[in-house]
Formats: structure tokens, C-alpha cells, sequence
């Protein structure tokens, strides 16, 4: 561009125009440069060589032979997936046993699974007797290896599940027994009355351990299969371990009570 301001084939045009007049060529070539002979002296080599890669390279994605298309679309489903956030670990049904972390300098009262003095009720239920006699067998297994004689165990029969919360009811109000274990099984059938059983069940039994003081430990199966039941019969055990924990642990807190 020129001293002027105009471009060198723009300055000749306004020159050739007469004094007071407007020349429309280069009013329209001021608003909108054209390249003319004169400015071709202005040209950049190494632009026109990137101006010649670009139309190759135009003329390279238009002209696709069969077995790019074909490589593209294979290299397009052998594309790896985008990553999707991780699911978070569900943990498996069960109960999940462990230690609590208790700083130093804090009272800590807790319980064990240890045979005492006192007897052991256990309430099981006559309906489904396999099962019940499976959760039976281990039940007394537990105790025998607790240290329970089997002079200071009871057990009372009763029809049913629904019938066990008032078994373990009348057990605890005796005061004889440090603690009582509930055993049957409820097994789903097409009806609603297993949730009518397995829910009385679970409630009256809590009931019974809240109104009287004395430990009740559920060992009741709420299974949808006779296979599921047959295959949880160490919940016997497992209930006596509850009972017998709980059991030390109200005997430890009273005789804390007495010693205060």
C-alpha cells in the first residue's frame, strides 16, 4: 500500500477522475481490494505452496477408493469405548463382622459369647421341622462349645413362627434364663402371608427382649426356597453367639451398676 493509503492499481484509477467527482471503480476498490497485475510482485511463495497442499489434500478426501472406506469403517468399530465411570462395589448379601476402632481413654463395656451360670431358652418352631431341626442341631452344637451344660438348656416347642414371639416372652418372664434364642423359618409362597409372618415374627420378638430385658437373638430364616433354608442352617449357631454376647454383656452392666 502506498503513502496515500490507496492500493498502487487503485491510486492510478483515482488519479484519472476529475476534481469534485467521485469515481465509482475506486470508491468499490477501496471498500473491496482486488488483486490485480499490480499486486502480483505481492505474492508469498510459500503461500501459494500451502494453497497447492490444501487443494491435494481437498482432492485426497474426495477421492476415497473402496478399501479406505472399508479400513475406515473397520479402524471406526475397532475404536476403543470411552471409559465409564466406575460402578460402586455392591458388597454380598450377609451380615459384615468387624472391630470397632475405640480411642484410648474411653470406657469401652462389651460382651462375649461365653457359657454362664444361668440358663439358655430356646423357643423354635414345629413348622417346616426340617429346617428348624437343622438351625436346632447347630444351636446346641454352639452352646456345647461355649460351655453350656446341657442341664442349664430348654427348650420349648411351639406351631409356628407367629407363635415364637410368645414363647420367648413367657421364657423371659421365669427370670431363669440369661438369654433366649428364637428359631424357625418362614419359606415365601404365593401368598402374602409370609410377609404377615416373617414381619410379626421379627417385631414380636423384639418386643419381647424390649419388655422384659432379657436377650432374644433371631434365628429365624425368611428364605424364598426350601434350598435357601436348608442352606443357612449355622444361623442356630450364629443366634447363639448373639445371645450368649448380649447375655455377658447386661451381666457385665450390672455388675458395674452394683460396683458404683
Amino acid at each position: 500500500m502506498s503513502a496515500s493509503g490507496y492500493w498502487p492499481g487503485e491510486q492510478r484509477q483515482a488519479a484519472g477522475a476529475g476534481e469534485g467527482s467521485v469515481d465509482e471503480t475506486a470508491v468499490e476498490d477501496v471498500v473491496r481490494p482486488s488483486v490485480s497485475e499490480d499486486t502480483e510482485d505481492f505474492d508469498d511463495p510459500e503461500l501459494d505452496e500451502d494453497d497447492d497442499a490444501d487443494e491435494d489434500d481437498d482432492d485426497g478426501d474426495v477421492e476415497l477408493d473402496d478399501d479406505d472406506v472399508v479400513e475406515d469403517a473397520a479402524s471406526a468399530e475397532a475404536a476403543p469405548e470411552p471409559d465409564e465411570p466406575a460402578q460402586p462395589k455392591l458388597r454380598l448379601a450377609g451380615h459384615a463382622p468387624g472391630d470397632l476402632d475405640i480411642p484410648d481413654g474411653i470406657a469401652v463395656l462389651e460382651g462375649a459369647p461365653l457359657g454362664s451360670r444361668r440358663g439358655v431358652g430356646i423357643v423354635a418352631a414345629r413348622f417346616n421341622g426340617e429346617v428348624t431341626n437343622s438351625l436346632l442341631e447347630t444351636a446346641l452344637a454352639e452352646l456345647e462349645r461355649a460351655g453350656v451344660g446341657r442341664e442349664l438348656i430348654t427348650v420349648m416347642p411351639v406351631p409356628g413362627a407367629f407363635e415364637l414371639p410368645l414363647g420367648a416372652m413367657a421364657l423371659a418372664k421365669t427370670r431363669r434364663y440369661a438369654c433366649i434364642v428364637a428359631l424357625g423359618c418362614v419359606i415365601r409362597g404365593e401368598t402374602a402371608h409370609f410377609d404377615y409372618v416373617a414381619g410379626e415374627a421379627a417385631s414380636g420378638l423384639q418386643l419381647a427382649a424390649l419388655e422384659t430385658g432379657v436377650p432374644v437373638a433371631f434365628g429365624v430364616l425368611t428364605v424364598d426356597t426350601l434350598e435357601q433354608a436348608m442352606a443357612r442352617a449355622d444361623k442356630g449357631a450364629e443366634a447363639v453367639r448373639t445371645a450368649l454376647e448380649m447375655a455377658d454383656l447386661f451381666a457385665q452392666l450390672r455388675a458395674s451398676a452394683k460396683s458404683a
